[in-house]
């Protein structure tokens, strides 16, 4: 019983031993490298450095220690966090020091999304901080370049430096980081190729490189990324072909190579269980060239494809059928023909498909009216020579969004769009040869955002009904021969404040009334007006000054002859201007001096008179925008006489 009663202090110092508590001191070189940090932020919203004081620096906001050795090991202070249950977005401004390398235990650094955060990425990161496995800094403005010492960091999962300023080119030392699981440089300014090296992180999940300057090539050995499921190099400057071996991407389920400078054909998967997770697919916007696949059908779990916009030829596979989970098809801007395949019918879940700017004929299979989720469908532009819309396809329960331009379809506008299952929202039927009136009950697509009957040769005036399409965001009606008065389109109803329509062009008509109408209703957000080259008199109304954020006005070619009202100048916003060839009198006001984002100007063949107001941007356009008015004068004219 002695021998127990003396093991008993001896025990009890062995565990007190064991759970020896946190130095209420840090180590001088963790309080040295974050004095140093905060030393460089100059403002911080969010007040969490401005609670660092003391030397225990483990109870800081943000810093986490070890709780055996007391070194510094987290410093989290992300731009996006949560107080309690509310999410707070914080700023930092200033510098990231590099005596932040002196906390040589760090495991995670995380200062993402504070954007105010400047600096470069320490040159010798690698050599002092060998146990990090975070390094997140994207959404700042680091600039510089990644330091070759980046590949010393063997424990390092995650890199993250998205939307910063980095420059030059990837290190070759990137190989190197074989435990990455996530690397993430988006949106930056990085040059140069992608690494060969790169496919050596055989755990990587995840590799985000889009919206750089890269060039090259894909690297070969892209499919000795096993585990990866996320890639990303669109928006870049990458050429070649894309590698057979990206095939072998067994864990793919994102693939986007869209909006790079890729050539050659799409490579063929040789077997169906190739890629069967891949359910994101981007190769638009590239130089690609052949047949799609046959073997395309075997990519089964694919909800979203883009091939738009290459130059793809031949037909589409009938394989496409299998494709039933798809949602999204962009076919759009190739060289495909033949006809579109019955087996399309087969994708219960196709929510929108583009086939525009083709060569497809027609007719069109009658199993597309199977596709009772099909809300948008675009055939504009190929031969299809459909002398009218299929009246199955205004039937199809979903549908809601209908571009048929280009499709030689002819007489007057179809009754059966009023009647479809869904309410239209969008419409395109320009560059047909559609003819007779536009018809009253078109004011009772209620719910029609986009309407575009440009290119036809519709007749007569502007039905007055128009102004009850009070969710009309875009209306072309130009190059018809309509006339009458414009008064009913700036008296179009609208259920949100200022107005939803934007975009206005109804050039080339013969329309003679109505300008006096701008800016008097409800429409004050329009972005686009073109009323050129109609029959238009009258003058341009102080009312015009209401529309602030307008950006394209173009009055020319009509029979105008008001001075120019001094309120325009209030359209601030103003980018382009053309009152070409019209009968416009008066002075050019010097309220045109406001137009700081003017790029385009013509006031050319009017009659205007008096000196040119002197000051930008007016000087800085040629003789050719002022000419034809004989009393104008001043630079860049003739200097004015005395």
């Amino acid at each position: 019983m002695s021998k127990i009663l003396c093991f008993l202090p001896l025990l009890t110092l062995i565990l007190a031993g064991e759970s020896k508590p946190i130095q209420e001191t840090c180590h001088p070189n963790d309080l040295k490298g974050l004095a140093s940090f905060k030393t460089g932020i100059h403002s911080d919203t969010s007040e969490r450095l401005g609670k660092w004081s003391g030397r225990n620096c483990c109870r800081w906001e943000g810093v986490t220690c070890d709780k055996t050795t007391g070194r510094v090991t987290e410093i989290n202070l992300p731009g996006f966090y949560t107080t309690g249950d509310s999410p707070v977005q914080a700023y930092m401004n200033g510098s990231l020091s590099a005596s932040i390398t002196l906390l040589s235990f760090l495991e995670v650094i995380d200062l993402s999304g504070l954007t105010g955060l400047t600096g470069k990425i320490p040159s010798l990161i690698g050599f002092h901080l060998p146990n990090l496995r975070k390094l997140s800094l994207s959404g700042n403005n680091i600039d510089g370049l990644l330091p070759e010492s980046i590949g010393k960091l063997s424990k390092l999962e995650e890199l993250c430096l998205s939307e910063n300023r980095l420059t030059s080119s990837l290190p070759e030392s990137l190989g190197n980081l074989k435990s990455l699981r996530m690397f993430d440089m988006h949106s930056n300014r990085l040059s140069g190729v992608v690494p060969e090296s790169i496919t050596y992180l055989t755990n990587l999940e995840s590799l985000s490189l889009q919206n750089n300057f890269l060039t090259g090539s894909i690297p070969g050995r892209i499919g000795d990324l096993q585990r990866l499921k996320e890639l990303d190099l669109s928006n870049n400057s990458l050429s070649g072909r894309i590698p057979s071996s990206i095939s072998k991407l067994k864990a793919i389920s994102i693939l986007y190579l869209n909006d790079n400078m890729l050539v050659g054909e799409i490579p063929p998967l040789a077997r169906r269980d190739q890629m069967p997770f891949l359910g994101f697919l981007k190769l638009n916007d590239n130089g690609l060239t052949g047949k799609i696949p046959y073997s395309f059908g075997f990519l089964i779990s694919l909800q979203r494809v883009s091939l738009a916009n290459n130059k793809l030829n031949g037909s589409i596979p009938l394989s496409v059928g299998n494709l039933r989970s798809l949602t999204e098809l962009y076919l759009n801007g190739n060289k495909l023909s033949g006809q579109i395949p019955s087996s399309i019918g087969q994708l219960s879940n196709l929510l929108m498909l583009r086939i525009s700017y083709n060569l497809i004929e027609g007719p069109l299979p009658y199993q597309m009216a199977s596709l009772m989720n099909l809300q948008t469908l675009d055939l504009s532009f190929n031969k299809l020579n459909l002398p009218y819309i299929p009246k199955w396809l205004l039937k199809m329960p979903s549908l809601s969004k209908i571009y048929l331009a280009g499709c030689k379809i002819q007489g007057e506008i179809s009754g059966d769009l009023l009647a479809t299952p869904s309410e239209l929202q969008e419409l395109d039927l320009s560059a047909n040869h559609l003819t007779g009136k536009i018809p009253e009950w078109i004011g009772r697509l209620t719910e029609i955002y986009s309407l575009n009957l440009s290119v036809n040769s519709l007749v007569d005036k502007i039905p007055s009904s128009i102004t009850n399409l009070a969710t009309l965001g875009s209306l072309d009606l130009h190059s018809n021969k309509l006339s009458g008065s414009l008064q009913p389109v700036f008296q179009i109803q609208s259920r949100a404040s200022g107005g939803s329509l934007t975009f206005l062009d109804l050039s080339d008509n013969s329309f003679t009334s109505g300008v006096e109408q701008i800016g008097m209703g409800m429409q004050l957000e329009f972005h686009y007006i073109n009323l050129s080259r109609n029959l238009i008199k009258g003058k341009i109304p102080d009312s015009i000054g209401r529309l602030e954020s307008m950006k394209r006005l173009d009055l020319s070619c009509n029979e105008m002859d008001s001075e120019l009202p001094l309120s325009l100048a209030n359209a601030s916003s103003l980018e382009s201007l053309k009152l070409q060839k019209n009968h416009f009198t008066g002075k050019i006001p010097n309220g045109f001096l406001m137009f700081r984002n003017l790029k385009e100007l013509d006031l050319s063949d009017n009659s205007l008179h008096g000196e040119i107001p002197h000051g930008k941007p007016l000087l800085d356009f040629p003789r050719a925008s002022y000419s034809g008015n004989k009393g104008l004068c001043g630079i860049p004219l003739e200097l004015c006489r005395p």
